[in-house]
């Protein structure tokens, strides 16, 4: 996610800038911590809404809200569970009870007794688990999979009944407004499962899918205001635990998108901020400068590493102070609860390297001590391998007292590289060879294979835009795409050449024809010309790939780009594929004799995308702004 999704009138910007009592509605007295802290009349809500038992870290932090809670006293009687303290925060309104759930605990409804004022009481639902031993749920990725990136907004209307919500500060549809809700949903992302898996596609990555109940722009996501409650213009929490369901049963792995960085400004937890110290709080609205570098720069300022790590990336999301232990845990627990509710198979985390890094570190440490199959990767929008690689696993010593856990990034590097060799002339690093180049630094990464690769996303521009709508080009593009190493990402409507341009943002985020009822063109069904071609072409790619392991897990040898020819193999004992893309515009002439170490006991090949023979492989000559992908054959 970058920085402009949307700016706030200037009379609202002054009020998010304005001391914290004084950004407040004056109708919502009931959450706001200059109201009266009398007779409390019960519980607002406690966040985790539910738990489970028999997780391994026993240990539950409840953030309990409601009208003076603060001057209660909690009590509970469970067998298996035992009270460990409660703690008051700034705010009248909340209350902080820490439990211990042991192994011995049973599933049920845990009373808790609260005294005050006004003595009541709260059923808490602790549930059994339902992910332990069922090899359906939490799946995890691989190199097998392909993973296709959607908006949930912008792709299909399935359910016209959430076109319009009551109450919520956008309540309707308007696909007139590039910035409007367009009411695509989880029903309409459902019912097109069949043209994923036509496709190639074994995983769905949604931008996020929790409440953004936010008065402007909350289509894309990233401005959640409720932790635990899918958005109701999307369906509802029982509807996503369905989705989820229903996907895996098609073969179709889910990617949920996180955010740990910031939330909207409309969360209950902003708008009545438990403590000063939930958030990074400035004298005036301050952005982050979004220079990740100051992080790891040896030679530093701590006013530009506070600057980035902790100025709010618009002024709408309040930017979390991790390092606050209460705030850590209770986004931990989130994270561990959408897991164990839904099932899914893998986090996508958004402006991964804007948080605090000891609570990234603890944050990895604490998903995977639970989930060890659990898939993740982080948005990592960063210059230069060295500094994508150190927020991943690597063979980097720690100097800074950071160590990352994260399994694997969004690969920025290559996705730089692929875009520079079908746009740039090929120099002795530049153009085509930016790739080799890229790859070379893979030996920075405990293991580059579980990067996610990929050409374009919603805050850049499309690729085939990019690329000046060169078919050529863009077949090049897609041949690299699914035969690199890695795990490939494909945004939605690529596959049909979809384009446009990053300014404004909106462009790139435009709804999938056919996805909504009245469209002109339905491309899930109706395809011709160049967007019948391109969609051939990625699926009988990408279930190539899928179904040949030497390819999506194999090895990879490439070898230094040669008059604009990148050539390189994907090898296990299984199988062979040798892929050639020549970056020039004329036909080349290849000497096979440099590749002898792959091509040993290889007589001929086979162009998976056209069934082409290959019948010498001692000199071919290949076409300009051509990839070839191909099995070699004894």
């Amino acid at each position: 996610m970058k920085s402009s999704h949307f700016l706030l009138p200037a009379l609202v910007a002054s009020l998010l800038a304005a001391p914290v009592a004084q950004a407040h509605s004056s109708t919502d007295l009931a959450s706001s911590p200059t109201a009266p802290a009398k007779k409390p009349a019960g519980i607002t809500r406690i966040d985790p809404t539910f738990w489970w038992v028999g997780m391994k870290n026993p240990k539950l932090q409840l953030l309990v809200h409601g009208p003076g809670i603060a001057n209660s006293t909690a009590s509970l009687r469970y067998e298996g569970v035992t009270l460990d303290g409660t703690q008051k925060l700034e705010s009248p309104n909340y209350l902080v009870v820490n439990l211990t759930v042991s192994p011995t605990a049973k599933p049920g409804q845990l009373k808790l007794e609260f005294k005050g004022a006004k003595n009541f009481s709260y059923s808490y639902e602790l549930k059994a688990r339902s992910t332990p031993g069922d090899k359906t749920q939490v799946q995890g990725l691989s190199t097998q999979d392909f993973i296709y990136f959607l908006m949930p907004d912008r792709f299909s209307n399935g359910d016209p009944k959430n076109d319009y919500i009551k109450g919520m500060k956008a309540p309707a549809a308007a696909r007139d407004s590039m910035y409007s809700r367009h009411g695509g949903d989880l029903k309409g992302i459902a019912n097109h499962f069949d043209y994923f898996k036509t496709l190639g596609a074994t995983a769905l990555w949604l931008t996020p899918i929790v409440e953004n109940d936010q008065p402007k722009a909350s289509y894309h996501g990233y401005a959640l205001t409720d932790y635990y409650t899918v958005d109701r213009r999307y369906g509802t929490n029982e509807e996503y635990r369905s989705f989820v369901r229903n996907a895996h049963q098609n073969g179709l792995k889910v990617v949920q998108d996180v955010v740990l960085n910031h939330l909207g400004s409309e969360s209950y937890l902003f708008r009545d901020q438990p403590a000063k110290d939930w958030f990074h709080q400035w004298p005036t609205f301050t952005r982050s400068s979004f220079r990740d570098a100051a992080f790891n720069d040896p030679h530093g300022s701590q006013y530009d590493r506070k600057l980035f790590g902790e100025g709010w990336f618009d002024t709408t999301m309040p930017d979390l102070n991790q390092s606050n232990p209460l705030v850590a845990t209770y986004v931990i627990q989130n994270n561990l609860w959408w897991v164990e509710n839904t099932g899914i198979d893998a986090y996508r985390i958004d402006t991964y390297s804007y948080s605090d890094r000891n609570f990234l570190m603890q944050w990895g440490q604490a998903l995977l001590d639970e989930y060890p199959q659990l898939g993740m990767f982080g948005e990592t929008w960063v210059q230069g391998t060295a500094q994508q690689a150190y927020f991943a696993r690597n063979i980097l010593p720690s100097t800074d007292g950071f160590k990352s856990n994260l399994p694997g990034v969004t690969d920025f590097q290559l996705q730089y590289a692929i875009n520079e060799a079908l746009t740039k002339d090929a120099g002795w690093t530049e153009g085509i060879s930016k790739l080799y180049y890229t790859l070379h630094d893979d030996w920075l990464y405990e293991n580059p294979m579980r990067n996610v690769v990929f050409l374009d996303n919603h805050d850049m521009s499309r690729f085939y835009s990019v690329i000046g709508e060169d078919f050529a080009k863009y077949k090049m593009g897609l041949a690299w795409l699914l035969t690199t190493r890695g795990i490939p990402q494909l945004y939605y409507g690529t596959e049909v050449l979809m384009k446009n341009f990053s300014n404004p943002d909106g462009k790139v985020r435009e709804d999938f024809p056919g996805g909504f009822p009245g469209d002109k063109k339905n491309l899930f069904t109706s395809r011709s010309g160049q967007e019948a071609e391109a969609f051939d072409y990625v699926s009988k790619l990408a279930n190539y790939r899928r179904t040949h392991e030497f390819l999506h897990a194999g090895k990879l040898m490439q070898f230094i780009p040669d008059q604009g020819v990148y050539t390189y193999f994907r090898y296990s004992d299984a199988g062979t594929v040798m892929v050639m893309m020549n970056s020039n515009k004329e036909e080349k002439t290849v000497d096979m004799a440099r590749f002898a170490e792959r091509l040993n006991g290889f007589s001929s090949g086979v162009e998976v995308t056209t069934g082409a023979a290959i019948a010498d492989l001692k000199t071919v000559k290949i076409p300009g702004r051509t990839a070839w992908v191909v099995e070699l054959k004894k």
